[in-house]
């Protein structure tokens, strides 16, 4: 907005903060699609780092001296793991199974509902195996205040400043200033 604002001052035009684009149905559906694929890109990369690694521990000679509760990390994270890979990956498949069907709205609705679901699975990962990881060169109290922490980072990072932001947007909708569309 800021920016809207200065753009709009140094060329003398009323600013706007309005997010109206002049497309078609089939060009926002293209644009959307588009902006989910981008989106996972970024996390398909980091599922799959974090998936390689938690397959190769299990084979590493020290992981015979895990504590039960290690183990136990050990196994709900590479779960999760697995989940937040399928469900990532999952938009691929249906793309290539309602390709040509003229089912783009389909595809990003259910696409967009993987990947919800596949972050949630990414956090439990990334949440696990951080604890694992620390649990196993520090204390188990320090792990998981650690652990904790950096939970509720990501917790404000992925779903608090984003849903306040959207809040603030739709105030702004609601007195007037627009409705923005995706």
């Amino acid at each position: 907005m800021v920016l809207n604002q200065e753009m709009a001052d140094r060329s003398g035009e009323a600013s706007t903060t309005s997010y109206e684009r002049d497309e078609t149905m089939s060009a926002r559906l293209d644009r959307n699609y588009n902006e989910l694929l981008q989106e996972l890109r970024v996390m398909q990369a980091g599922i799959q780092i974090l998936f390689g690694f938690l397959l190769s521990l299990a084979f590493q000679s020290r992981f015979t001296a895990v504590s039960d509760f290690q183990r136990d990390v050990y196994v709900v994270t590479l779960v999760s793991a697995t989940l937040a890979t399928g469900f990532l990956v999952a938009p691929v498949p249906f793309h290539r199974l309602v390709f040509g069907r003229r089912m783009k709205d389909d595809l990003i609705r259910a696409a967009t509902r993987y990947v919800a679901a596949g972050l949630v699975f990414l956090f439990t990962s990334i949440s696990g195996a951080t604890l694992l990881v620390l649990d196993f060169l520090l204390s188990r109290g320090v792990a998981v205040a650690t652990t904790s922490v950096i939970g509720v980072v990501f917790v404000v990072l992925w779903v608090a400043i984003p849903m306040r932001a959207r809040a603030q947007s739709d105030v702004g909708v609601r007195s007037g200033g627009g409705r923005r569309r995706a």
